[in-house]
């Protein structure tokens, strides 16, 4: 079984290399980013319970502003994703 050191060193073309760096870092990058809108929606989606579960009477606003911060919250991951992507195939 090859180690990924071994497949790098098979790689003749530097701007092969270039890429094949460019794709991991961008692959990386793209994780970190995902990290803190997961982070964000989990403490958001349980804040919304526990708010709701303490005054149900206000569930529908409390729903309506928690779905408005998890768009607000996913929009920082697929920004991540575009600049993975950007960095992929630049």
């Amino acid at each position: 079984m090859s180690t990924i050191a071994n497949i790098l060193a098979q790689v003749e073309d530097p701007a092969d290399l270039k890429a094949i760096e460019a794709a991991g870092s961008a692959g990386f990058a793209y994780g970190l980013a995902a990290i803190g809108p997961g982070i964000g929606i989990g403490y958001l989606v349980g804040q919304a319970v526990q708010a709701m579960a303490r005054q149900p009477e206000s569930a529908g606003q409390v729903q309506t502003t928690m779905f408005l911060g998890i768009a607000f919250t996913e929009a920082l991951a697929l920004i991540g994703f575009v600049v993975f992507i950007l960095l992929k195939f630049v």
